[in-house]
């Protein structure tokens, strides 16, 4: 926990948990694609140095690129299935 002064005790008291990332050196499927995505963008750079250098916008739009894939490669999952069945 890391303690945030003059924060009233209504608001936790000061303090907020820190995110604790799990060991996996293991790259995600997920973790992948959000590089594929951020290298497109030309974004890589800053997303190697942590992604505190990325701005909300550049943040958002690798997200959004990521959802937009995402569902696009879980429609065409569905037409295979759909295909597959018949």
């Amino acid at each position: 926990m890391t303690k945030i002064p003059d924060l009233p005790e209504r608001f936790g008291g000061g303090t907020v948990a820190k995110r604790k990332r799990p060991p996996n050196k293991k790259k995600s499927n997920l973790d992948n694609l959000k590089w594929e995505i951020a290298d497109a963008l030309d974004l890589d750079d800053d997303l190697a140095q942590g992604g505190d250098e990325l701005t909300v916008r550049e943040a958002g739009k690798i997200g959004g690129n990521m959802v937009k894939k995402l569902v696009e490669k879980g429609k065409e999952a569905l037409k295979q299935e759909e295909s597959g069945s018949e």
